[in-house]
């Protein structure tokens, strides 16, 4: 139990104080006889002996209560010299209290309570009741004191304990749930990047397969376009390792990834893709950017693999107050996102990854009459560009 350091420096402050207040009775009442200077010599010593447990507390250990009793038993000697120092119990007490189990502080709380008593009635000139009850008094009241004290002393560690395991119980949670949201990231890192640059890849080689006696320079077309996926597939791990933004938009602005993701949509047999801006373009978070290029990316994954489309259009919009990315194809479309063995991860990556910066995804399709898939990031629009007009600048990227 961690004890009051200022209820314990106020104990050794009152037991000095006591012993100077009865060496100074005991002066200025009696001649320097033999038994005063006894007196003064015993109290010299046990001021010496109760330094050194004070001193030495830490290291006395399991020897403290050998201190103890010894300081207990030069203070008996002392009020057997002179009975005025008998006043000393009550810091004794306190000490009782600190080195002693309840059974031994009880019996230590009689026998200094009953030594006070008989120094009391040894120096009264008239013997009466209140010499028997005011010690008793005193000795109940300090008991109850200390005891109180060491109630809420114990009571408050209890607390302090149980904050810190709860602590330490809270900073393992956190860990695992940290962990998991770094798997969860790391999945849909996968999902939209590795995973879909080698289906691509995947694509471009059966491409490049079917082909390859009849037109071998396509065929080889397409094992370069393929190498080149490969190089970024690459580099997007190497990304993982250092975590900075995706490849595409290193120094470049979002919509000019945008444009040149378009361009390069079509390189593995799929639907044409144009890009579209709208509204005055303004600074936007990185986590925002690279938010939207990842969705972008994985919505086109989708048009190329399932949609059949013949066309697609990416419209990036800078509204007052959010970002929008629309993506249109005019493909078969479902009745439900039903995705196929092994697969289906696109969408609530998509979702998961927008949460993060607070925005939406809405899927819209009808069977035979294409998908719409639009993301909304809000944004903090500046003032300035509030009014801007809007851009209708069109990037187109073909697959044959």
């Amino acid at each position: 139990m961690r004890e009051r350091g200022w209820l314990n420096w106020a104990m050794h402050a009152g037991f000095y104080l006591l012993l100077a207040a009865s060496a100074l009775r005991l002066v200025t009442r009696h001649d320097m006889g033999p038994r005063t200077v006894a007196s003064l010599a015993v109290a010299g010593l046990l001021a010496l002996a109760y330094a050194l447990g004070v001193v030495l507390w830490s290291r006395l250990g399991r020897r403290r209560l050998v201190w103890l009793g010894g300081v207990a038993a030069v203070w008996l000697a002392l009020v057997v010299l002179a009975p005025s120092f008998s006043w000393c119990a009550v810091p004794l007490l306190f000490l009782c209290l600190r080195s002693l189990n309840a059974r031994g502080f009880a019996v230590a709380a009689a026998a200094l309570t009953l030594v006070v008593i008989a120094a009391q009635l040894e120096i009264a000139r008239e013997v009466d009741l209140s010499l028997v009850l005011a010690p008793i008094g005193v000795a109940a009241m300090t008991v109850v004191i200390f005891w109180e004290l060491q109630r809420e002393s114990a009571a408050r560690q209890l607390l302090i304990d149980d904050l810190i395991s709860t602590r330490g119980t809270l900073a393992d949670s956190r860990h695992r749930t940290g962990m998991l949201e770094e798997r969860e990231r790391l999945a849909r890192e996968i999902h939209d990047t590795l995973a879909q640059g080698l289906t691509s890849m995947g694509i471009l080689l059966q491409a490049a397969d079917r082909v390859w006696a009849s037109d071998p320079e396509l065929a080889r077309a397409h094992v370069r376009r393929a190498a080149a996926a490969a190089e970024e597939n690459l580099d997007e791990a190497r990304r993982f390792v250092r975590d900075l933004r995706p490849p595409g938009l290193v120094d470049v602005s979002l919509p000019e990834a945008l444009a040149r993701l378009c361009a390069s949509a079509g390189d593995a047999a799929g639907p044409r893709v144009r890009f579209r801006r709208e509204g005055a373009q303004y600074a936007l978070e990185p986590d925002v950017q690279a938010a939207l290029f990842r969705v972008a990316q994985g919505v086109l994954a989708n048009v190329r693999d399932h949609s059949r489309a013949g066309t697609a259009t990416v419209t990036l919009s800078y509204l007052d107050g959010e970002v929008t990315l629309d993506v249109f194809d005019d493909g078969v479309g479902f009745a439900a996102p039903t995705p196929a063995p092994g697969r289906g991860y696109g969408l609530r990556a998509m979702r998961d990854r927008l949460a993060e910066v607070n925005g939406v995804l809405v899927v819209e399709s009808v069977p035979g009459e294409g998908t719409a898939v639009a993301a909304t990031v809000p944004t903090e629009c500046p003032r300035s560009v509030r009014t801007g007009v809007t851009d209708g600048a069109t990037s187109r990227g073909e697959t044959r």
